[in-house]
């Protein structure tokens, strides 16, 4: 293990952080926190606008604690200051602008009390997305922070305690958390992420709740590069994708299929971006992977290159206890498996139909890109198949608002009504979700 001190072993100088908060290489362009809905005042009732007034003063504590925030994730888990910087960011503006979903809940009834466990990532997101949409419902909203994330728990408690609506459980595991749920007759949602032995607990105790969501592996997400893609934004895409926050999203792209005509070209486009996936201090602004410091992360990774046959590396990497990466390799045949972390494999097609014959084979449909034009009938086959597709996508960080959730192994809701149980997969808006009706 490294010996390094990181600029986080210490509180940090805060006109390091204002500069950090000024300048984010990971995605230029931070969001505005003071954009209006377009919904007219008139449309809302006075309970929805009371939820409204609720998710502002949350998600104005949520910025008046970006410093903390920031300091803590990084420190927990390694995450680099531009990205948390980022979440943050996102979070925020989240929680400012839900009235964009009141759509989705007006002349609904709430649930209850809605649960959730969180991953270790993308606390802020998380807060902003699942609370947030709990709340505007008309729940109460009760949530667990990994036990990865000692620090950012704090902070986070810190955000909701005027809140009355939110309760932060502390004191326990994530496990003893989730028997509390079930044993809790007042919770009648449940969210809870993991692998797969995680969502069979849970399944098996959807009696005790009207609605469970589980979020399952995402497995090694896929990209694909069709013929008439356009070359340099793909390839700056699928760098960028793959190693945001090293790879520890679930959203991450894992896997490139890329036309042989076009191969080469986009393999020197790839190259021509990896100088800026740098390794290091999460303090330092230009770092992309900070210290994985989860070891199941990092098991995961080594059981990922462990499977690889005949890899070609394109790229030095490390190695290093909880400095990893990053991984890029051309392989003729990825691994099917649950893969967090550093990992970008390319992978050369003869046609554009075997790229889309060839992801469609994962145990985890959870998200596909793609760029250029796919084949007739391959946009249908493959929204078919996966919870997600994105299609040229124009970002790195995913929208908020853009619908959430993978198929098969990959993830699933199942809702009790009058007594009958449905299991259902695909992509939903939670704050359609969370009240019924």
């Amino acid at each position: 293990m490294s010996n390094r001190k990181y600029l986080f072993s210490h509180s940090l100088p805060g006109e390091f952080l204002d500069k950090v908060l000024r300048h984010s290489p990971a995605h230029s362009g931070i969001i505005s926190f003071t954009r209006e809905t377009n919904m007219p005042a008139s449309t809302v009732s006075p309970e929805l606008a009371d939820r409204l007034e609720i998710l502002r003063r949350l998600g104005e504590r949520l910025e008046a604690h970006r410093r903390e925030l920031i300091e803590a994730t990084a420190m927990d888990i390694g995450t680099p200051v531009s990205v948390a910087e980022k979440e943050v960011s996102l979070g925020v503006e989240h929680l400012l602008t839900m009235a964009e979903e009141v759509p989705h809940v007006q002349g609904k009834a709430p649930y209850g009390t809605v649960a959730a466990v969180f991953p270790y990532d993308a606390i802020p997101v998380m807060l902003a997305r699942v609370g947030g949409a709990a709340l505007l419902g008309g729940n109460r909203f009760l949530f667990s922070c990994s036990s990865q994330t000692p620090r950012s728990a704090a902070v986070v408690r810190e955000v909701v305690a005027p809140f009355p609506e939110i309760e932060v459980a502390t004191g326990m595991s994530n496990k003893d958390f989730g028997r509390q749920a079930v044993l809790d007759p007042e919770v009648r949602v449940f969210f809870i992420s993991g692998g797969g032995e995680v969502g069979a607990i849970y399944e098996a105790e959807a009696a005790h709740f009207d609605k469970v969501f589980f979020a399952g592996p995402s497995g090694l997400p896929p990209t694909i590069i069709f013929r008439d893609a356009p070359l340099a934004r793909a390839a700056n895409f699928v760098v960028r994708r793959a190693f945001l926050n090293g790879g520890q999203y679930c959203t991450t792209t894992k896997r490139v299929y890329i036309h042989q005509d076009l191969y080469e070209d986009v393999k020197a486009l790839i190259l021509q971006v990896m100088p800026e996936i740098r390794v290091g201090d999460p303090g330092d602004p230009h770092t992309w992977i900070g210290p994985i410091k989860v070891e199941r992360t990092r098991l995961l990774l080594d059981r990922a290159l462990a499977a690889l046959e005949n890899p070609h590396f394109l790229w030095d990497y490390r190695r290093d206890g909880e400095w990893q990466g990053p991984f890029l390799m051309e392989v003729a045949d990825p691994p099917d498996l649950e893969l967090f972390g550093p990992f970008l494999a390319l992978v050369k097609v003869e046609s554009d139909l075997e790229a889309v014959s060839r992801v469609q084979q994962s145990r985890y449909p959870f998200l596909v890109t793609w760029f250029g034009t796919p084949p007739p009938g391959a946009r249908e086959t493959l929204a078919a198949t996966f919870g997600m597709t994105y299609d040229n996508p124009d970002f790195i960080f995913t929208p908020l608002r853009l619908p959430f959730g993978g198929k098969g192994a990959s993830g699933w809701i199942i809702e009790q009504q009058g007594g009958t149980f449905t299991k259902r997969d695909g992509a939903f808006i939670y704050s359609a979700e969370l009240v019924r009706g």
